[in-house]
């Protein structure tokens, strides 16, 4: 498995209410009506958005694929259940891994790190993590990721595929039994709330 996908990290781009402004740490949340079956039901950290596109990591998709069985040194510091989440569509053969910080820990004066926002970071996968897992609350590596081009993902946004709101640490970590698709929305309050309760298979409803 190929690590640093797009020129390393790529570029570096400098209440619970829905802000509709996409940055480097927002969620995308997909609304029900999106059927994509890449992104359906799914949450998007956006780690990376600027001139040339956006890029991300869908934050409740893992895999069965453990994080040892690929990446042997960094299987042990993953958070429970340290598996392989399938960050995306696009170059599943690429690691990224997303981090959060604890208090005290500043990505961009740490070796190894890129700030995404507050307490979130993406870790080089070739660094010790002997020396890294210290100062990581918990980490993620997922296969691949989400990109849109300039532009493209506006589109989306003003048809209505997604909602744009504040990500927490927390939401990276979420475990696979947690609903983390509805969490999110229901944390926003009214009208969101309710579409936590969209069923997955409206016919049935």
């Amino acid at each position: 498995m190929t690590r640093k996908p797009m020129a390393h990290w790529m570029r570096k781009v400098g209440g619970e209410d829905t802000v509709n402004v996409v940055e480097p740490g927002s969620a995308l949340v997909a609304t029900p009506g999106l059927q994509d079956d890449n992104f359906r039901r799914t949450v998007v950290l956006i780690i990376d958005h600027g001139a040339l596109g956006t890029l991300g990591v869908v934050l409740n998709r893992p895999s069965e694929v453990a994080v040892r069985d690929v990446l042997p040194s960094w299987g042990p510091h993953a958070t429970v259940p340290r598996a392989l989440y399938v960050g995306g569509p696009l170059h599943q053969r690429a690691a990224l891994c997303v981090a959060a910080l604890p208090a005290g820990v500043d990505a961009e004066r740490t070796q190894g790190m890129i700030k995404v926002r507050g307490p979130l970071a993406l870790v080089d996968l070739d660094a010790d993590p002997e020396l890294m897992a210290p100062r990581l609350r918990g980490l993620r590596v997922f296969a691949g990721y989400a990109g849109w081009v300039q532009g493209q993902l506006d589109c989306e946004i003003d048809r209505g595929d997604w909602l744009v709101v504040p990500a927490l640490p927390e939401d990276v970590l979420a475990g696979p039994d947690t609903d983390l698709w509805g969490a999110i929305l229901r944390r926003q309050g009214m009208p969101w709330a309710l579409l936590a309760t969209y069923p997955l298979d409206p016919t049935l409803n």
